[in-house]
């Protein structure tokens, strides 16, 4: 593939219409493949087209080696493919890998539909959810029922946390409620359709009959809870929705808290009677771990490796 065929990481940001920041982030995280020349970062179009379509909750046209890699840890009971965005992962991997060093891990960072539509498709194993039922008032458990039909599954508690609003510093705007992003003086920057943010928006966007049209900046949309915390503190919008925790990390901003969520694992049940998996829940019960996600702050950890469900 020639540079003069694949973008560079600006390219990028304007067909997605996201920052520059968001695309390194994407590269960094393996989301987006790239490669250099030089000094130079380019993406090649199949490349992109291929993100675009994963992004949009469809099966990604995976490499040969990824497929392979897939049916090994899947099938073969060869390790774990954990799928969910939030930092406490990269830690329960680490545990894993400290504790279980013959065994491979593969983390892959996805919303919480993409990730349960893996689960269901067998390209994954180990996944979270923290999506926001706007009928019941309850997290995960109507999705995994309909996301994965006929499937028996285990909801382990990992944590809870806060969701709301990351404003800059002082509030100017004085954004405190769902209703206030309609305000033709407010705009907003949204997350990607299918992650537990989205989702949590939508939801009351439906209950509060809120028209996702009359939000001026609802098309904009960032990856991760810490590309739109940091989009608002470069005042590129006014108020995004995100976790407490992203808040802590991001300068220049205050976060307004809205709605506490659950984020739970969500396997087969008949995984739990292999020792790999064991293994998670024995960690997540441990006061080594719970110690740990504690100590980073933003996080409830009451019912941490709690079975929350068994559908």
């Amino acid at each position: 593939m020639s540079e003069e065929s694949s973008y560079t990481p600006e390219e990028v940001a304007k067909f997605l219409k996201i920052s520059r920041f968001t695309v390194y982030e994407l590269i960094k995280r393996g989301e987006l493949v790239a490669y250099h020349i030089g000094r130079k970062v380019r993406v090649e179009p199949e490349d992109l087209e291929r993100y675009k379509q994963n992004a949009k909750g469809c099966p990604p046209a995976l490499s040969q080696s990824t497929v392979k890699a897939v049916q090994s840890l899947s099938s073969l009971d060869e390790g774990l493919i954990i799928c969910g965005q939030d930092m406490v992962l990269d830690v329960l991997t680490r545990h894993l890998q400290t504790q279980l060093p013959q065994l491979r891990f593969l983390r892959q960072y996805t919303g919480s539909i993409s990730g349960l539509l893996a689960l269901y498709q067998g390209t994954a194993n180990l996944v979270t959810a923290h999506l926001w039922d706007g009928d019941t008032g309850e997290y995960n458990i109507p999705y995994v029922r309909r996301l994965l039909p006929g499937q028996r599954t285990l909801i382990y508690n990992l944590l809870y946390r806060f969701e709301g609003f990351y404003v800059a510093k002082g509030n100017p705007k004085s954004i405190q409620a769902w209703t206030n992003l309609v305000r033709t003086d407010v705009s907003f920057v949204n997350r990607e359709c299918g992650s537990g943010a989205r989702v949590l928006l939508d939801e009351q966007f439906r209950k509060l009959q809120i028209e996702s049209a009359s939000v001026q900046g609802y098309s904009h949309e960032e990856t991760s809870h810490l590309a739109v915390a940091s989009c608002v503190a470069r005042g590129e919008a006014d108020v995004g929705l995100g976790t407490e925790k992203a808040a802590l990390q991001v300068e220049g901003i205050e976060f307004i808290p809205l709605q506490k969520e659950r984020y739970d694992l969500v396997m087969r049940k008949e995984d739990l009677r292999k020792p790999h998996f064991q293994k998670v829940i024995a960690i997540l019960q441990s006061t080594a771990f719970r110690n740990e996600v504690a100590g980073m702050g933003g996080y409830d950890i009451s019912d941490m490796g709690k079975l929350m469900a068994e559908l």
